[in-house]
């Protein structure tokens, strides 16, 4: 995978940085419906593209280093770094 293969997965699905691995997915299942060669207006190769970028964007995930680090975690969950205000 290359840089410029990456950005096309990310460009034909639309991603914003704080998409979840789950928002992507709803995202593929309706785009794939758009584009199945089976549907009105669908294309084979548009299709294969779609699921190209969408192994794409699975791969980049599922091999993503995650931060440990407390910075990290409070700027991507801002709603617990106070968790004891409401956990009773």
């Amino acid at each position: 995978m290359s840089y410029e293969d990456f950005i096309k997965a990310v460009e034909m699905f639309g991603i914003i940085s704080t998409m979840s691995k789950k928002d992507i997915k709803k995202r593929y299942l309706k785009l794939s419906k758009k584009y199945h060669p089976d549907m009105e207006g669908g294309s084979n190769e548009k299709f294969m593209q779609l699921k190209e970028a969408y192994e794409i964007l699975q791969e980049y995930m599922d091999n993503y280093s995650y931060s440990f680090e407390e910075n990290e975690f409070k700027k991507q969950f801002p709603s617990f770094t106070n968790y004891k205000n409401w956990v009773k």
